[in-house]
C-alpha cells in the first residue's frame, strides 16, 4: 500500500522541479505568434495544431521517450550523451564530438537567462486586465517583474529545502486550472477540435510559405523547458518524470486548445490565457495572476537549481574552474549553491528584461538557444543509436533531429531582432570552457612530470642517504604514475621526507554518485598510492576519506602553478586561476597541515 504514496511523492515532485518552464509557456507563446500574423480562423486552428505536434515530436517523443532511455546510473543531460559516446570514439570525431556537448551545455545556460526573463515579466504583464491597472506603464511592469527575480536570486543562498515541498502542489495546482479554462472554452467553440489533426498544421505551413516557416521560431516557444524531462531525470528517475509529463501534456493540450476556442470567439484580444481567464471568472482573476506569478517562480527557480548543478558536474569533470560551493542542505545533497553562477544569471535576467522591456520583445531572443540545444541533443542520440545498432530508435532520432533542424533554420532570423543576445550569453560559457579545458591541458604539459620508475630511483637513494621526518604525509598528484615537479621539488632539493608518505589521487567517473578509495601496489618503503575514485555529482570531502583509511597525516603537500605568459589568452586563463578557488578550498582540508609548492610554468 505504500508504493502508490511514494508514486505521488515522485509525481508532485517532477511537477515543481521538471515542468516549471514548459508550465509556463502558455502565458507568452500565443500572444507572440498573433502578433506576428492575424488571429483568423484558419490561421488560429493551424498554428494550436503547430504547437500539439510539436509537443509530441520535440517533448514526447525527443525526450520523454528517446533521450530517456539513455542514462549513466539514472543521470541525464548532454555531459551523460557525450560520456556514452566518448569510449567509441577517436581523434576528429572525439574533437567534434566533445565540442558538441561543450556547445550543448552553454546553449542550455544561455536559454536559462531568458527562462527567468520572460516567464515572470509575462505574468506581471496581466496585471493590465485588473481594472484600474490598465494603464499600468511597461517600466512600472519591468521594475516589478525586476524586484521579483532580484528577490528570486537573493533568496539562493538560503536554499529551497523548506519550500521546495509546496512547488509540486502549486504547479499541480496551475496545470488542473490551466486545464479547466481550456475545456470550458473549447465546449464554446468546439471546432477548436479540427487542430488536432496534424494536417491542419501543414496546411497553415504550406498556404503562407516562408511566413509560415519563420512563425515556427515563435510555435517552437510551447516547447522550451522540454529537454529539462532529461536533464533533471537523475533526481527523481525516468518513470516519475514521465508519467508527470502525461499529465502536463494533458493540460496543455487542453490549455492551448481552450485558447485557441477563445480566440475563435474573440480574435481581438492581446493576450489569450489571462483574457480567456478574465472573460470566464473576473473575481478568480486576481487569485489566477498570482498563481501564474508562483508558477513562474517556481519555474525560474527549477532552472537555477538546474545551472548550478550544471555548474557542479563540469566542475567534476575539469571543464571550467573551481567554483565557491555552499551547500544548503544537509539532508539533500543536491542542494548547491554557487554564489558566481547565481549572480551571473541575476545580471542578465535583469538586463534582458531592460533591454528588450515586454515578454514579446523577449521571444525575439528566445528559442535559438532551444532549438540549438534539441539539435545537438538529437544528432548525440542518433550516433549512440547508430553505434548500438538500435534501428528503430535510431529512425525516430534521425526525423526528430531532421524537425530540430527545421525549427533551428526557423529561428537563425532572430539573431539580428535579439537573438544575438542569446549567443553572446552562451558564449561566455563556451569560451571559458574551450580557455580552461586547452589551457590545462597545455599547462600540465609543461610541467614535464617525472615517470614514477625515474622517480622510485631517485626515491630510494634520497630515503637511504637522508633523514626522515615523522609521522604520515599526504602528496596530491593527479596521476600516481607521473610525479608531479612540485613532488620531485620537495623530496630531493628540499629534502622533506617523511616515514610514510602518501601519493593521493582524486578522479572522476562518468557515473553521478559513490565514492570509493583504495590502496596501490607500494612504490618503494614508505610510499604507497592511494586512489580515490568518485561520482560526477560528488563532493569528496578528502580529510574524511584519508581518516578512514587510517592515513592521519602531519602534513599534506600540494602544487601550485605560477603561470609566466606573453599571449593575451593565456594571460585571460591565468587571471582566471589566480582568482577562482584553488582545488584545496574544493576538498576543504585543515589549513594548519597545507603546504604549497610553487611551480613555475611558461605558456
Amino acid at each position: 500500500m505504500k508504493k502508490p504514496v511514494t508514486d505521488y511523492s515522485s509525481f508532485l515532485k517532477s511537477l515543481g522541479l521538471v515542468f516549471g518552464d514548459i508550465g509556463t509557456s502558455p502565458l507568452y507563446t500565443l500572444a507572440v505568434i498573433f502578433l506576428l500574423i492575424p488571429p483568423e480562423s484558419a490561421n488560429i486552428i493551424g498554428i494550436i495544431s503547430l504547437i500539439l505536434w510539436t509537443l509530441f515530436v520535440l517533448v514526447t517523443v525527443e525526450y520523454a521517450w528517446l533521450a530517456t532511455h539513455l542514462s549513466l546510473n539514472g543521470e541525464g543531460g548532454t555531459l551523460v550523451l557525450a560520456e556514452i559516446i566518448k569510449p567509441r570514439l577517436r581523434g576528429r570525431r572525439l574533437i567534434f564530438m566533445t565540442f558538441m556537448s561543450y556547445l550543448g551545455i552553454s546553449l542550455l545556460i544561455g536559454d536559462g537567462v531568458i527562462t527567468p526573463s520572460i516567464s515572470i515579466l509575462s505574468a506581471v504583464e496581466g496585471i493590465r486586465l485588473i481594472p484600474g491597472c490598465l494603464n499600468f506603464s511597461q517600466w512600472t511592469l519591468i521594475i516589478l517583474a525586476g524586484t521579483i527575480a532580484i528577490f528570486l536570486f537573493s533568496f539562493q543562498r538560503f536554499g529551497t529545502e523548506k519550500v521546495a515541498g509546496t512547488f509540486g502542489p502549486v504547479m499541480f495546482l496551475w496545470f488542473i486550472t490551466l486545464g479547466l479554462y481550456g475545456m470550458y472554452w473549447i465546449i464554446k467553440a468546439p471546432g477548436v477540435l479540427r487542430a488536432l489533426n496534424p494536417l491542419e498544421g501543414l496546411y497553415f505551413l504550406v498556404n503562407h510559405g516562408i511566413h509560415g516557416f519563420l512563425i515556427l521560431s515563435a510555435v517552437i516557444l510551447c516547447s522550451t523547458g522540454g529537454e529539462a524531462l532529461y536533464a533533471d531525470m537523475g533526481h527523481l528517475g525516468r518513470l516519475p518524470i514521465v508519467r508527470a509529463w502525461y499529465f502536463v501534456y494533458f493540460t496543455l493540450i487542453l490549455c492551448y486548445l481552450g485558447q485557441g476556442a477563445f480566440l475563435l470567439l474573440h480574435p481581438i484580444v492581446t493576450n489569450p490565457l489571462f483574457s480567456m481567464v478574465y472573460a470566464l471568472s473576473r473575481p478568480l482573476y486576481v487569485p489566477f495572476l498570482i498563481l501564474s506569478i508562483m508558477a513562474t517562480v517556481i519555474a525560474s527557480q527549477a532552472m537555477i537549481s538546474g545551472m548550478f548543478s550544471i555548474a557542479f558536474q563540469a566542475m567534476a569533470v575539469r571543464l571550467i574552474p573551481l567554483l565557491g560551493i555552499d551547500y544548503t542542505s544537509a539532508r539533500i545533497r543536491s542542494q548547491i549553491y554557487i554564489g558566481i553562477v547565481n549572480w551571473f544569471l541575476c545580471f542578465f535576467v535583469l538586463l534582458m528584461m531592460f533591454v528588450f522591456k515586454n515578454s514579446a520583445g523577449l521571444a525575439a531572443a528566445y528559442g535559438l538557444a532551444v532549438t540549438g540545444t534539441m539539435t545537438i541533443t538529437g544528432i548525440l542520440m542518433s550516433w549512440i543509436f547508430f553505434i548500438r545498432k538500435k534501428k528503430l530508435h535510431l529512425a525516430a532520432a534521425v526525423i526528430v533531429t531532421f524537425v530540430d533542424l527545421i525549427y533551428l533554420l526557423a529561428n537563425l532570423h532572430k539573431i539580428p531582432q535579439g537573438g544575438y543576445w542569446t549567443l553572446v550569453i552562451s558564449s561566455i560559457p563556451l569560451f571559458l570552457i574551450l580557455l580552461y579545458t586547452n589551457g590545462q591541458r597545455r599547462l600540465f604539459s609543461r610541467l614535464k612530470p617525472t615517470p614514477l620508475s625515474e622517480f622510485r630511483e631517485k626515491y630510494l637513494e634520497a630515503r637511504s642517504n637522508g633523514r626522515m621526518l615523522e609521522g604520515n604525509a599526504v602528496f596530491l598528484a593527479r596521476d600516481p604514475n607521473f610525479i608531479p615537479p612540485y613532488i620531485v621539488r620537495t623530496f630531493f632539493t628540499h629534502r622533506i621526507i617523511y616515514c610514510n608518505s602518501y601519493l593521493v589521487s582524486v578522479s572522476y567517473t562518468t557515473k553521478p554518485y559513490g565514492i570509493t578509495s583504495v590502496f596501490g601496489e607500494e612504490i618503494a618503503p614508505g610510499l604507497r598510492p592511494f586512489l580515490i575514485s568518485a561520482g560526477y555529482m560528488e563532493h569528496v570531502e578528502l580529510e574524511k576519506v584519508l581518516t578512514e583509511a587510517s592515513i592521519n597525516a602531519v602534513a599534506i603537500f600540494y602544487g601550485v602553478e605560477e603561470i609566466d605568459t606573453e599571449s593575451p589568452v593565456w594571460k585571460i586563463f591565468r587571471f582566471i586561476r589566480k582568482n577562482t578557488p584553488h582545488y584545496i578550498e574544493f576538498y576543504r582540508l585543515p589549513s594548519e597541515k597545507l603546504h604549497g609548492v610553487i611551480t613555475r610554468v611558461e605558456i
